[in-house]
């Protein structure tokens, strides 16, 4: 493995529910429209969010859940679990499975976490999010359709990236994610123009990479 390599991530289990009972469409608060809902596991949950954000763009879906498991995929509760449980609902089954299918292409070969050093046990994640779709503009309270800089990294790499970003780039942080989040990262969503946004990933990068090549520097 080398510096910058590409570490990627998989779809660990899948699920459709073609018609909720009651019961869950109550627990999850769906609309009258969403009474089918598919449920994904994989073992990294920021592409995972990046992944489901695309699904609303590409299917008549909603994310009505979405949640990290604590300490990460290294801990997780069983074999199929991974790092982060993901739920989207629509109106019925081709609408579900194209919302997965558009998720699982994403995590599995598009976005990515990148290795800061050469054993690759120092990760990042700087990916620029041309146009956010309804999942993330809730999450970062911006409208759908503006770019975003998604910006994670372990805590002192992440506070130190993310100080980079702000100074390189015309963009604001629309959300922080202090340190530790679940899965023992720091980071944020920073905002802006694309050109902008894209500026920010690339500053945030270098600044965890000049902190893995040097880590001790008072």
């Amino acid at each position: 493995m080398s510096v910058l390599d590409e570490l990627k991530a998989s779809v660990l289990a899948t699920r459709v529910i073609a018609s909720v009972d009651q019961g869950m469409i109550e627990l999850f608060k769906l609309n009258k429209d969403q009474r089918c809902i598919g449920i994904l596991t994989a073992d990294c949950d920021d592409v995972t969010y990046v992944a489901i954000d695309e699904a609303t763009k590409a299917a008549n879906v909603d994310v009505v859940y979405a949640r990290s498991f604590y300490a990460g995929a290294a801990h997780s509760s069983g074999p199929l679990s991974g790092e982060v449980i993901a739920i989207l609902a629509g109106p019925g089954p081709a609408d579900v499975r194209a919302g997965l299918q558009r998720a699982r292409e994403v995590i599995e070969h598009e976005a990515a976490f990148k290795s800061a050093n050469e054993d690759g046990s120092l990760a990042f994640f700087a990916h620029l999010v041309s146009a956010t779709g309804s999942y993330l503009s809730k999450e970062g309270g911006i409208a759908r359709g503006e770019a975003m800089a998604y910006l994670i990294a372990p805590p002192l790499e992440a506070m130190f990236g993310m100080d980079a970003a702000l100074k390189a780039a015309d963009v604001k942080v629309a959300t922080f994610f202090a340190p530790p989040s679940e899965t023992n990262y720091g980071g944020g969503y920073l905002t802006g123009s694309q050109a902008a946004c894209s500026a920010a990933c690339d500053a945030f990068q270098q600044a965890v990479l000049d902190v893995a090549g040097m880590p001790i520097d008072i």
